[in-house]
């Protein structure tokens, strides 16, 4: 699907691998809606790129709604949505303090799964009524955030990996019901990437990640899942799948 002029939303578009979609789809010629809790970043990238910055909860419906509204009034109905917003949380489910507090695993899927999926329907809808594009017909793109997690999560990562699992897991469902409607669904599941968060760690610790990366040695870079979001959305073949981008990394 064209990129040029078409109307995108990027959930959690205000740092890390959503800013850096945010710049790359600006620079490519997309209307960019970034769609955060934090207003004041999203504001931020939002000038920077000639977008708009809309405050939003995605675990909320009428925030989801409302932010939807402020959408159509400026820049028209969605053409892709690129859901970055996710949480991460690092906790056994039983440790020397007890049990993992049940809050903290409904936290983390709230977010990442169930805040997924909100927009993720509420998106769709918005993109039902518009005209098919193209050869295809397509009517839009649905991209969502998964982690190599889902796949091989490690110690600590009961409920991290429950949520990225569960967005892999209704990727081919959900490009299949959205099929007759020209709108595909992709996810991306991320190894180590190098943003803020990696800023903690010492440099040994992050050596040690590297390390473990088979090639390049080295984290991938948010520019890369960014350019991965573009392939996606002009290759219009690419639906109801999750593609690894992880340096063929598998943890252990």
């Amino acid at each position: 699907m064209e990129i040029k002029n078409s109307t995108v939303i990027i959930s959690g578009g205000a740092s890390g691998i959503g800013a850096a979609t945010a710049r790359l789809l600006s620079q490519v010629g997309a209307k960019v809606a970034i769609f955060d809790t934090n207003l004041s970043l999203a504001e931020k990238i939002a000038a920077e790129i000639d977008g708009i910055a809309i405050q939003c909860n995605v675990t909320d419906e009428k925030s989801i709604a409302k932010a939807l509204q402020a959408l159509f009034a400026t820049q028209g109905a969605p053409r892709v949505c690129i859901n970055c917003a996710g949480i991460i949380q690092s906790r056994r489910m039983v440790n020397q303090q007890g049990p993992m507090p049940l809050t903290e695993f409904r936290d983390v899927i709230e977010v990442n799964l169930l805040g997924t999926f909100n927009l993720m329907r509420l998106a769709a809808a918005a993109m039902i009524p518009l005209t098919p594009l193209g050869e295809t017909q397509e009517r839009g793109v649905i991209i969502n955030t998964a982690s190599i997690a889902a796949f091989e999560g490690q110690i600590g990562q009961t409920a991290y990996s429950a949520s990225k699992g569960g967005i892999v897991s209704l990727t081919l469902p959900a490009a299949r019901e959205l099929a007759p409607f020209g709108i595909r669904v992709m996810t991306i599941a991320p190894g180590l990437v190098d943003t803020p968060l990696f800023d903690k760690l010492s440099a040994k610790a992050k050596e040690a990640l590297v390390a473990a990366v088979p090639f390049p040695k080295r984290l991938a870079r948010p520019e890369e899942f960014a350019r991965l979001v573009v392939h996606i959305v002009e290759n219009s073949m690419l639906n109801g799948e999750v593609i690894r981008l992880d340096g063929a990394l598998r943890m252990s």
